[in-house]
């Protein structure tokens, strides 16, 4: 095969290896990105159609043909948005509203829910129709919702909709945060189109630990855990007693953080890079000392997208208690289902919702101000860790019959007579667990301080950091591509 055969090839999508932050060919796209953005940066017009550009490339070569959805998506909501902003009548801009949303849910409902609702239908025996087998379009999920976010926002009058087509297409398809989040919201993103590109010391030395931040996250702890512990307990959790069960549960606890918010930081460290400031989306959530703070913690960007567009359309607190808990728990059923078409997540989100409505009902009838000392906080952030972690176990689970299945080996088969043997099995799992709750609970602001520190290096210090980092992610780095986990969703 000659050289430009194997060029064209290595330029179109491949379904078995699609682009990553942490793949190979990433960094080939990043260096022709670089040197375009770069120069173009001065013209503002040029710089944002380049971006977008590279941009729907970077989405195709994620997931191929389904780059269409993106562009078909801007089409819609940027002239559905026009139309709502311009018009005079009430009802036209409810209607148009309704569109949109329609429009947006139906692409989603589609794709990600109709094998789901055809399966229910056929175990119920209303219907014997063949499952469609819709492969997922990587992102869907989230550019949706920024999507609807932005034409509810117009609405409201709290936003002025973008003039410019390429300023929206390239709203809807920034690379770094279009196939996993965070999402942003326009009002946050859209002004710093139109500024003047500037990248200081300190924005390069904070986008610089970001990204090295998530890919010790990501390629180091989360993908060594999932591949030496979880996948292979979560696969066939009756061949593992029940301790190997909870070993593997609280290790799926730090693969879905430091796989998620990893990738999170990669996101936020490249939009530093060239010129923007996505909002942080995680907190070092298990040192939460309640399922409220842990959704304040958690997934920000998602949680407050399901607070102001679901939760307070639906009443919120304005309607009494008893609707206050169902608000939530309906948000939180919602919640779950967003993230995916099984009742794994189903369950998994009233289980929140339940537990949320739970704590606002006791900590409204009862203070913990009086007992706010160590001991009480710590066994608040004890009791929610342990929580979330047991409703990790829907969430990880491919099927109900398998978390019970789970549950069951850690609750009826948990004896300690093999301790000594797991603990020697485990031994590297252990330490790489440790090793990620420590980087879980440094200081969040951390980062911060260390970049006005660094920020006065020289660039070959930047540079041998990079190579060193890259020598060590190939020591950990799995012969099978692990997908982020958050790519499904």
């Amino acid at each position: 095969m000659s050289f430009f055969s194997t060029l064209i090839e290595q330029l179109k999508y491949n379904p078995d290896e699609p682009i990553l932050f942490n793949s190979g060919f990433f960094l080939y796209f990043l260096t022709a990105f670089a040197g375009a953005f770069l120069l173009l940066h001065h013209k503002k017009r040029l710089r944002t159609i380049v971006f977008t550009l590279f941009s729907l490339y970077f989405f195709y070569k994620a997931c191929g043909v389904y780059v269409v959805l993106v562009i078909i998506a801007a089409i819609v909501d940027f002239f559905l948005s026009n139309q709502i902003y311009q018009s005079k009548s009430t009802q036209v801009k409810k209607t148009l509203l309704t569109g949109s949303i329609v429009i947006n849910l139906s692409l989603l409902v589609y794709f990600k829910y109709t094998d789901f609702f055809i399966s229910i239908l056929n175990d119920w025996q209303f219907t014997n129709i063949s499952p469609l087998a819709l492969t997922l379009p990587i992102g869907i999920s989230f550019y949706t919702f920024e999507n609807i976010s932005y034409t509810i926002d117009v609405y409201r009058g709290e936003f002025k909709p973008v003039r410019s087509f390429w300023d929206y297409l390239f709203f809807l398809s920034f690379f770094p945060k279009l196939v996993m989040g965070p999402i942003v919201r326009a009002a946050d993103f859209v002004p710093q189109i139109y500024k003047q590109y500037e990248l200081t010391a300190l924005q390069l030395a904070n986008g610089a630990l970001l990204i090295g931040r998530g890919l010790i996250k990501k390629v180091i702890v989360s993908d060594y855990l999932y591949t030496n512990i979880v996948q292979q307990v979560y696969d066939a959790p009756m061949r593992y007693t029940g301790l190997e069960c909870l070993l593997a549960t609280y290790a799926y606890a730090l693969v879905i953080y430091c796989d998620f918010s990893g990738y999170s930081d990669m996101a936020i460290g490249f939009g530093r890079w060239f010129g923007f400031d996505i909002n942080i989306n995680f907190l070092s959530p298990y040192q939460s000392k309640s399922i409220t703070e842990f959704w304040r913690r958690w997934h920000i960007s998602l949680s407050n997208w399901l607070r102001d567009y679901l939760y307070i359309p639906l009443g919120g607190n304005r309607l009494g208690k008893k609707r206050q808990y169902i608000n939530l728990l309906i948000t939180m059923l919602l919640g779950g289902l967003w993230h995916g078409a099984n009742f794994t997540f189903v369950i998994w989100g009233a289980l929140h919702g339940a537990a949320l409505a739970i704590h606002k009902l006791f900590s409204e009838r009862l203070s913990l101000a009086t007992y706010d000392g160590f001991i009480v906080r710590s066994l608040s952030v004890l009791l929610t860790f342990n929580f979330v972690c047991f409703t990790w176990i829907f969430f990880k689970a491919s099927d109900v019959s398998t978390a019970f299945e789970i549950i069951h080996q850690i609750t009826s088969n948990f004896g300690l007579t093999y301790i000594d043997k797991i603990i020697n099995t485990y031994q590297l799992v252990l330490l790489m667990m440790l090793f990620g709750f420590i980087i879980h609970a440094l200081p969040d602001n951390l980062l911060s301080k260390l970049s006005g520190k660094i920020q006065y290096y020289p660039t070959w210090t930047y540079i041998t950091g990079f190579i060193v980092l890259i020598l060590l992610l190939i020591q950990f780095k799995s012969a099978i591509p692990i997908l982020p986990v958050y790519l499904q969703f």
